[in-house]
């Protein structure tokens, strides 16, 4: 009897087995239905520039920054002037007397025109951000660095503003927006300070972080934005305000406050709300192999906090658009004392790509990488640029790549690939059938496609380093994508 049930048993195991490579190899395929549309996508692929002396003209890297600024062409590109640099963040720097007022651009200005150039025929998000510390009640004076360059990182200090309306700090911005936008302002003392500029500057973001920087509560930051946005608004009322600009967007509180209009004086807009998200390694990781696991769990994480935020945007402001403008990663304090890898650039840039794939799916309307320009001292686990040779980085020719192969108005169908390593979206564009595809693994991964021979593959991988995106045919229907690759199929 036992050798029957042997006999049997192995007569089911074997064929099942001799079945297995051919079932392991159906899961690396990828099927498409070019006919079912999931959603028509609303979402623009953009970045932030951040100010700091690196994109001035004296910077080695200034000519190659704007230059790749320039040549990716995004709109909704985020500009902000912060406060660890008071000298260009801060346009009047000391209170106004009985007789004197102490507005100066002289280091904000340059930069300003070197980024508006550039984006010359593409939209902007402008976010002076910093509110002048003598607005704020301090203990003590906090003096600012005479150096243009200089670096204070705790200039934003106060957690309570001297005139407790906002009124004062409504007014500054205004004065800052009409000297941009209308050649001029009058200052506090009735005299004109005239500009060059009028600079068509369709978006707004107010502040930036304010649950960290100076600890605003969702109250005061409402009543803030109210105040801002009515003084801003007499400036330029074309001008779309972006509120929130959150570092974390762990507190619904903030989201279910903003959001109410009731909460907000009469006839003042919500038109958009912003937030951040960094991926970061576990306290364990030191190499960069490691970080995958911690930086996709992160994003997953963030990704069901959006659907939540959007779940109450959906409820008290459906007609408000979303702008999460700050992605990225950031690195342990340990990993900058060594160079970082170059792996993780390519690392970073497919985190980014699979949020662009799955916040695509949520509706959201601009997906901006974090940022431009950054360097040891700096967050140089964020730039997109090579701050030794002046070259963009893997992390902005994923962006590049991406943005030159979709936008608004593509159309998401169904997609599946059972391989856990790899992330994938395929869009009907107006360009033709594409797909999206990111190797989440540190391994090298293979894919059936189908009617893939003679397709274009660009791509962005460990190969290409700080050089242009890649290119290559398909001879056959199997595609191999090497560790963290992104890569963009385009049929005929």
């Amino acid at each position: 009897m036992k050798k029957n049930i042997t006999k049997k048993l192995f007569g089911v195991i074997l064929p099942a087995l001799a079945l297995l490579p051919a079932a392991l190899h159906a899961q690396k395929k990828v099927n498409i239905n070019w006919d079912k549309t999931l959603i028509v996508s609303k979402t623009t692929p953009t970045l932030q520039v951040v100010y700091n002396p690196y994109i001035k003209s004296s910077s080695p890297i200034y000519k190659g920054t704007f230059q790749a600024l320039k040549d990716l062409g995004a709109d909704y590109v985020r500009y902000v002037p912060w406060f660890p640099y008071p000298n260009a963040a801060v346009a009047e720097l000391e209170p106004p007397t009985k007789d004197k007022t102490f507005w100066d651009f002289t280091h904000a200005d340059p930069a300003m025109e070197d980024f508006m150039k550039a984006q010359e025929g593409h939209s902007v998000v402008i976010n002076y951000s910093t509110i002048p510390v003598w607005m704020w009640k301090t203990k003590t004076r906090v003096d600012y660095p005479k150096d243009a360059d200089g670096l204070m990182w705790d200039y934003n200090q106060g957690t309570e503003l001297r005139d407790p309306s906002g009124k004062e700090v409504g007014e500054y911005f205004a004065r800052l927006l009409s000297y941009y936008t209308k050649g001029g302002f009058t200052d506090e003392l009735g005299k004109f300070h005239k500009s060059k500029y009028h600079y068509n500057i369709p978006y707004w973001e107010v502040l930036n972080e304010p649950d960290l920087e100076h600890k605003i509560s969702p109250q005061l930051y409402t009543k803030l934005y109210d105040a801002i946005v009515t003084e801003m608004k007499k400036v330029s009322p074309q001008t779309k305000f972006v509120g929130l600009s959150l570092a974390h967007e762990t507190n619904p509180e903030y989201f279910e406050y903003f959001l109410n209009a009731k909460n907000h004086k009469p006839g003042v807009p919500l038109e958009g709300i912003s937030y951040h998200f960094y991926g970061r390694p576990s306290t364990n990781d030191h190499v960069t192999d490691s970080y995958q696991f911690s930086f996709f769990d992160q994003a997953n994480g963030f990704l069901d906090r959006v659907r939540y935020i959007e779940n109450i945007r959906k409820r008290l402001a459906p007609n408000v658009f979303t702008q999460i403008n700050e992605l990225g990663n950031i690195l342990l304090d340990h990993d900058y004392k060594d160079p970082i890898e170059d792996r993780y650039w390519n690392l970073s840039g497919a985190m980014y790509a699979y949020l662009f794939i799955e916040l695509n799916k949520l509706g959201i309307d601009v997906v901006g990488e974090s940022q431009l320009v950054g360097y040891p001292t700096q967050f140089p686990d964020v730039s997109m640029m090579n701050w030794k040779n002046g070259k963009p980085n893997a992390r902005y020719w994923v962006l590049r790549l991406i943005k030159t192969n979709f936008g608004p108005g593509d159309k998401l169908v169904t997609t599946s690939i059972s391989n856990q390593n790899l992330m994938g979206q395929a869009f009907v564009t107006t360009k033709g059938k594409k797909l999206l595809l990111v190797n989440r693994s540190e391994k090298e991964q293979s894919l059936e496609l189908p009617d893939a021979t003679g397709a274009t593959v660009n791509y962005v991988d460990l190969t290409t380093g700080d050089n242009p995106i890649g290119q290559t045919q398909l001879n056959s229907n199997t595609i191999t994508l090497k560790p963290f690759a992104v890569t963009v199929v385009s049929w005929k």
